[in-house]
């Protein structure tokens, strides 16, 4: 029966605040660094903290120029949590040792990246842009680049996987919601190889500010970002908002 096939994860790709990579993030967890910020742009609001993907050239930074599924100009026609999701995937598909090469590989290979968000600063950005110049000045790439389902829709496209897609989006479960999905598919025999995961990039004032309003997000740790994560603390005072991608390749065991 397909719902008693063995399913294995044999590769595995990370976008963190910690930096990108699996063997960098695995490093810097076992030194105890902590990717937690505080940042300049959340300044005035109860909340100044995130865990923010490091961006620039430094080792283990994040740069859309040098994410391999993307070509030239690619960078300005797709949000950040869609590049975090091809970077990761691509990661995973490397460490898994997967090329599908033949139509059949491709139609055998699915994507299930959800996010809970999508890309939240390409809503704000492009509402400011039809408030003060008009509707003619929103991009054409708006809408595919706040779509929930465009990481994994990206991922299928630019790899060439041409197997079930699913994008699940529920919120802080996600990402787990996602691998269960896939779980599924290949269990139903609908593919023999997922990738599976999630992305999110939504570090921006608004949604600070919303989650400050919910009175969810820690408050008290402005001056020491790194002491600010403590959920089994007797002083927590709320979660700190991160960003990144993971993405795991499954597939059957046989």
């Amino acid at each position: 029966m397909p719902y008693s096939r063995r399913v294995v994860v044999t590769g595995v790709g990370l976008v963190t605040p910690l930096g990108v990579g699996v063997e960098l993030n695995w490093q810097r967890l076992l030194a105890g660094h902590s990717g937690v910020r505080r940042v300049e742009a959340l300044s005035g609001l109860p909340s100044q903290l995130a865990a923010t993907v490091p961006v620039g050239d430094a080792e283990g930074d994040f740069a859309a120029d040098r994410c391999p599924l993307l070509g030239p100009g690619d960078a300005t026609s797709t949000s950040t949590f869609i590049q975090y999701a091809l970077n990761a995937s691509h990661e995973a598909m490397q460490g898994g040792g997967w090329a599908p090469s033949t139509s059949c590989e491709r139609e055998r290979t699915g994507v299930a990246i959800g996010s809970g968000i999508g890309s939240l600063r390409d809503i704000v950005e492009a509402a400011e842009i039809m408030r003060v110049r008009g509707h003619r000045r929103i991009s054409p790439h708006f809408v595919p680049k706040m779509l929930v389902n465009m990481a994994a829709g990206q991922v299928s496209i630019r790899a060439g996987l041409q197997g079930p897609a699913a994008s699940p989006s529920t919120a802080c479960a996600t990402g787990v919601h996602a691998l269960a999905d896939a779980l599924r598919i290949i269990r139903a025999g609908e593919a023999d190889v997922m990738l599976a995961g999630g992305a999110e990039a939504c570090i921006e004032p608004l949604s600070i500010a919303g989650f400050s309003r919910m009175r969810a997000l820690s408050t008290s740790f402005n001056e020491a970002p790194s002491s600010a994560s403590r959920p089994f603390d007797a002083r927590r005072d709320g979660f700190v908002m991160g960003e990144g991608a993971a993405v795991l390749v499954l597939e059957t065991e046989e």
